[in-house]
């Protein structure tokens, strides 16, 4: 019980954020629900007593709204989409890693934020920050740097890309692409997606997701440098506790609705089930994100975030153009 107050304050936010972008659906939900938020956040505030479901909505109900839409779904346009945004994925993870070394050393910023603002930028923003931050030994003041320059620019993409989307009249698959492969979190990526248009945010989260699970091999060749280097020796990295599990559940759940069995009705629930949960997730996310801590992380960390953000952004469309998927 100690979560109801926080999911049903972000439950009435998603209903708002639902009517308003059923009104307003250049906006979309999605953003809306980032939007009221932030606003309340920044505002009136929240109690202490909202924080645990706000937490859990943040992250569960978000996890819950991809395995949802994965009814929606077929797994054969995932496999397609999946294999056709890999060349494009592995040409930004290694411009985020470069960008961020490269300029890190410019601005002399310490080693392990380096490596946390690379890594977050490259792959899932925060959760890659969560895994890689006990390999390397971070300290707390490192990690929260590094999730607060990442959440930063998570909250720009939102509004950014869908603008900048339209200005290039890039398509629908090739701005998923592009949002999928530039944005750092899942919930950014499925929020701008989505206000762009619903095919761009079915594409953006199957990009995406594609993704999140890189997060495995590069978890694993850091701890592998970093072992090399002596400066981990007793520790092991756990694949079971840095998979993103909900990953596995949206392709099952996307393999039983290619079977045909279950009725369009059910589909149709899941989908509006889906966009709901993703509304509440994201209000959530606002509600966590306090403006004057963000303003107060320092320059470096949030200049070194924003050049290799805006590499990662511009090499994605480059790779496209290269192979004329804008």
């Amino acid at each position: 019980m100690k979560k109801a107050k926080g999911l049903i304050l972000a439950g009435l936010i998603a209903a708002v954020a639902t009517v308003l972008g059923n009104f307003f659906p250049i906006i979309g939900s999605a953003v809306f629900a980032i939007i009221i938020g932030l606003v309340l956040k920044n505002t009136v505030g929240v109690g202490e007593d909202f924080q645990p479901g706000i937490k859990f909505s943040a992250k569960k109900v978000l996890q819950w709204s991809i395995i949802l839409l994965g009814f929606s779904l077929n797994i054969q346009d995932i496999g397609k989409t999946g294999a056709t945004s890999i060349s494009v994925t592995l040409v930004t993870i290694a411009v985020a890693f470069i960008v961020a070394f490269l300029v890190g050393k410019w601005l002399k910023i310490p080693t392990n934020l380096k490596i946390l603002v690379g890594v977050g930028t490259a792959i899932c923003g925060g959760s890659a920050i969560a895994a890689v931050a006990p390999i390397i030994e971070a300290d707390d003041d490192e990690v929260a740097l590094s999730v607060s320059t990442i959440f930063l620019f998570n909250i720009l993409a939102v509004f950014l890309f869908p603008f900048f989307g339209h200005l290039m009249q890039l398509s629908d698959a090739g701005f998923g692409l592009w949002a999928g492969t530039a944005i750092n979190d899942t919930s950014s990526v499925v929020a701008a997606g989505y206000s762009f248009s619903e095919t761009a945010g079915d594409y953006a989260t199957i990009v995406k997701l594609t993704r999140a699970t890189l997060i495995i091999p590069v978890s694993l060749v850091i701890a592998g440098i970093q072992i090399f280097k002596k400066k981990k020796t007793s520790d092991t990295v756990s694949i079971k506790q840095i998979f993103p599990w909900f990953i596995l559940w949206f392709l099952v759940a996307s393999i039983i609705s290619s079977t045909g069995i279950l009725p369009a009705g059910f589909i149709a629930a899941a989908k509006w089930a889906s966009r709901f949960m993703i509304a509440m997730a994201l209000g959530s996310i606002g509600l966590t994100a306090n403006v004057k801590d963000m303003l107060k992380t320092g320059t470096k960390p949030v200049l070194l975030g924003l050049i290799t953000w805006f590499f990662v952004a511009v090499s994605s469309l480059l790779v496209q153009m290269i192979y004329g998927q804008l």
